[in-house]
């Protein structure tokens, strides 16, 4: 996968980068996991190396 065919993840805390194809999509925007497509909920980041998202 290179760069250019990935997008930043729709979440506005989060740093990763997620292809089309495998993004979780909601309302038109690609997350990287559902922690991010949920908006953060629970209060747990999406886990992924390098991120420290939390909503």
């Amino acid at each position: 996968m290179s760069n250019a065919e990935s997008e930043k993840c729709a979440c506005p805390d989060c740093v990763c980068t997620v292809h089309p194809d495998e993004a979780l999509t909601r309302d038109g925007k690609r997350y990287c996991g559902t922690a991010c497509a949920d908006g953060h909920r629970d209060g747990s980041g999406c886990g992924h190396r390098g991120c420290n998202c939390h909503g």
